[in-house]
């Protein structure tokens, strides 16, 4: 993941910052990673009542949540204000976090695509569609994926899990 993080931060770009979320977990452990080597190109993405971590004290984007939004209904609102002015994606997928799929999926219907390193296989995979994510998907655990689209209204083929 660094390699792929570092080929990334490495390259001069001309009008894109590297966008970061906020969350914690995955999102601080890159913010630290970048902070680390100095990079000053980023926009972290945080809600408007703050940024729960911007290690770097980058510029940030402040998002609005609707009125009464809670949990997941809270945070996916910036996950997807990110997803709009992405032109990729770089993430890490443990099978478990709803957050991390709901990004790729964001991120996948604008046909932005999206290399995910898939933890529990040790393995890159390129997201370019929802039909690359479910094959992806489908290789963990029954269980899990089932749960994780039903909560994200994504429809798994019949036996593809």
């Amino acid at each position: 993941m660094l390699h792929r993080l570092e080929s990334v931060s490495g390259r001069e770009f001309d009008r894109a910052s590297l966008i970061s979320l906020d969350a914690n977990g995955a999102d601080r452990a890159v913010q630290r990673y970048l902070a680390d080597k100095a990079y000053r190109n980023v926009l972290v993405h945080c809600m408007e009542n703050g940024c729960r971590n911007n290690t770097g004290q980058w510029p940030f984007r402040h998002v609005p949540a609707p009125r009464g939004a809670r949990g997941f209904d809270h945070y996916s609102v910036k996950d997807i204000a990110m997803a709009e002015v992405a032109e990729f994606g770089l993430m890490l997928l443990d099978g478990k976090s709803k957050g991390t799929i709901n990004n790729i999926v964001n991120l996948s219907r604008r046909g932005r695509p999206v290399v995910v390193y898939v933890a529990p296989k040790k393995s890159f995979e390129t997201v370019r569609s929802m039909k690359d994510l479910l094959e992806i998907l489908a290789k963990g655990n029954p269980k899990s994926v089932e749960r994780l689209a039903d909560e994200l209204n994504l429809s798994i083929p019949a036996g593809a899990t």
